[in-house]
Formats: C-alpha cells, sequence, structure tokens
C-alpha cells in the first residue's frame, strides 16, 4: 500500500518541538535537517520502502479556468499550496500502523538548536480504486 507524507509549512497543528521557522534556522541547522531526510529516504530505500520525495519551492501559484477564452485566474482568497506544503516522500509499507510509524520518524528531524521539530505530517493513502456511489 502507498501512502503519502505531507510536510507542511503551516496548516497543521502547532508542532510540539522547535517552532522556529527555517527561514530563521542557521545553514548548518538546515543542512542537519536535510541530512536526516536524506538518510531517512536511504535507509527507507534499502528495505524496500521508499518510492519518491520531492521538496517543494516556496514559488507557485494556484490556476483555474475562468471559461472560454477569457485567461486563467491565478491565486485567490484562499491559502496557497505553496505556503502550506513543503515537500512530500510517496512510501510503499504493507500497513497503515507502518505508515504512521514512518511519519513518526520523519517528524524527529532537527530544526533549530539541533532540536527535534516534531512537525505533524499528513498520511494519505493512495486511491487504490474508483468510488462509487454505492460505497
Amino acid at each position: 500500500m502507498k501512502y503519502l507524507l505531507l510536510k507542511h509549512y503551516r496548516g497543521a497543528p502547532t508542532p510540539g518541538g522547535s517552532d522556529v521557522p527555517m527561514d530563521r534556522w542557521t545553514p548548518a541547522e538546515v543542512d542537519a535537517h536535510l541530512q536526516y531526510i536524506t538518510d531517512f529516504a536511504n535507509k527507507l530505500q534499502s528495505n524496500g520502502e521508499f518510492v519518491d520525495s520531492q521538496a517543494l519551492s516556496s514559488e507557485g501559484a494556484f490556476v483555474r479556468n475562468d471559461g472560454e477564452g477569457r485567461p486563467p485566474v491565478t491565486d485567490g482568497p484562499f491559502a496557497e499550496t505553496k505556503d502550506l506544503i513543503a515537500g512530500w516522500m510517496i512510501i510503499d509499507v504493507e500497513s497503515w500502523d507502518r505508515a504512521v510509524e514512518l511519519a513518526g520518524e520523519l517528524s524527529a528531524a532537527p530544526g533549530a538548536g539541533g532540536e527535534p521539530i516534531r512537525e505533524w505530517l499528513e498520511v494519505r493513502p493512495f486511491l487504490t480504486g474508483v468510488p462509487t456511489a454505492d460505497g
């Protein structure tokens, strides 16, 4: 079963650990955080549970169609994904419990002062079938 682990900038409950924004970390703290994530991904790759991961740039915009012959509309009154999602990791594991276990481990990546940030990660299973009206 594949799961998506979403790392958020904002939009999740307050973290339990360091809540200093990454743009206020020292270069060494950023490097340590990224190294933790790289080591975590390498471990999962070696045991066959890693599928993909990407960090996202803070640049981007919401876009929608505003009707035939009209230019696309960008941005809007809603929070933008670029403000919310920092990146993702896709894992392929045997169970929900394993997905939750790994998300908990990834949540312990170090932040400011080397303290675990204990960030909230959103865990979402991939849809495995087409939903129907009867469930």
